[in-house]
């Protein structure tokens, strides 16, 4: 090792330590000074990018990650890095091309379904059958199964429907296929298949084309009958609350909250419903002082439940999560508490979403800092508090039944 390399080598130690400590600013001074001549070593502008990153300067970042995989097209890690910087900025053409490399991960590899059979691409294969099958979160399927009846409509196929059992119920009243099946049930022969997060890819999906046609998930009727009679009676307006996602999510620390962190939104006349599923749940138990909360995981069987409370809530405010979407899907109003690093489907510098029309997002302005956050959303639901209490009976019963 010569001298040079081993300078390299104790900026790379130096800024490994610094973000470690989360030191992003005086990482990025260091890196850009070891690299003004423009060349180095991939680990270090590896290392920028996380800087640039971390710091919301995404076109940076994007610039630092489209050179390193010009310099090395077989980093796939690089390449998914690269496809969420696009499709964050909402370049989706590229975003979704270099998105398929998903699975191509270490860490992802084990997930990816191997098929016999070709990808579909997006051609007409009228006559043929298609299967398409879910992967990733529930959040991620109710997402895109506003893209089946798009793949019916451009391929002419069959189309094989397969997913996760707790969304199975709510996917028999999506458009757009022939025949609903159960992931790990064996599909019946086909010719095509396509994983439910490329149909973007294969249908040429622009940010324009969205948000499509809207709801394109529907409650259970009964189930909605059964809920509607249930919190018959309580103040509204009704409130529905998710604090915490999933804890297995890479980057659950930085957009979940616990129940005392809501204490903001503790506002009289206003019921909160809590939705919250999991370990999180058990913080119900004890909701902040002066907040009216009733809680419901208890009663929550399924994605169904969820659905119906949420066609008789008001609203729902919740972190990013899968409940999000499926109010999203089902055309609910939903207010989202996103971290200031936010999951690439929301996008940036944008209080809205083009995916869920009536969606509204609250954004950290700095990372971790989520009382402005907190105080935004304790103002909205002042407002809709408001609304609420100058509505005359009519307006209230439409409410309901919608």
């Amino acid at each position: 090792m010569n001298q040079e390399q081993r300078d390299l080598n104790v900026v790379w130690l130096q800024v490994d330590a610094l973000l470690k400590a989360e030191c992003w600013a005086e990482a990025e001074v260091v890196l850009c000074q070891a690299l003004a001549s423009g060349t180095g070593p991939v680990a270090l502008w590896r290392q920028l990018y996380m800087a640039f990153r971390q710091q919301g300067k995404f076109v940076a970042a994007t610039q630092v990650m489209d050179m390193i995989v010009q310099t090395v097209p077989g980093d796939m890690g690089a390449r998914f890095d690269l496809s969420e910087m696009l499709l964050l900025q909402g370049e989706f053409t590229r975003g979704w091309r270099e998105y398929r490399f998903r699975y191509k991960l270490d860490h992802t590899r084990m997930f990816e379904r191997h098929m016999q059979k070709p990808r579909w691409e997006g051609q007409p294969v009228k006559g043929k059958t298609l299967l398409i099958h879910d992967e990733q979160g529930y959040g991620d399927t109710f997402q895109f199964l506003r893209l089946v009846e798009q793949a019916q409509e451009r391929s002419g196929a069959h189309i094989i429907l397969e997913v996760n059992q707790e969304a199975c119920n709510l996917a028999r009243r999506v458009s757009g296929y022939n025949q609903l099946i159960v992931r790990g049930t064996l599909p019946p022969p086909f010719d095509f298949h396509c994983e439910l997060m490329s149909l973007p890819a294969a249908l040429g999906l622009q940010l324009s084309q969205l948000p499509g046609r809207m709801p394109y998930l529907f409650a259970d009727p009964e189930r909605v009958e059964k809920w509607r009679a249930r919190l018959a009676g309580l103040p509204r307006p009704l409130v529905g609350l998710v604090w915490a996602g999933s804890p297995t999510h890479a980057n659950d620390k930085r957009r979940s909250l616990t129940l005392a962190d809501l204490a903001p939104l503790a506002l009289e006349g206003i019921t909160f419903l809590a939705l919250q599923k999991g370990p999180a749940a058990e913080q119900a138990v004890a909701p902040p002082p002066g907040m009216s909360l009733l809680s419901l995981s208890g009663e929550i069987h399924d994605f169904d439940d969820t659905a119906a409370i949420l066609t008789v809530a008001d609203i729902l405010v919740s972190v990013d999560s899968s409940p999000v979407h499926l109010a999203g899907a089902l055309g609910r109003p939903a207010w989202v508490l996103l971290p200031f690093l936010n999951d690439w489907r929301w996008l940036i510098q944008r209080d809205d979403s083009p995916w869920y029309p009536g969606m509204r997002l609250f954004r950290q302005p700095v990372p971790g800092q989520w009382e402005t956050v907190l105080q935004n959303v304790a103002a909205a639901l002042k407002e809709l508090k408001g609304k609420v209490d100058v509505a005359d009976p009519f307006f209230v019963s439409m409410c309901e039944k919608h």
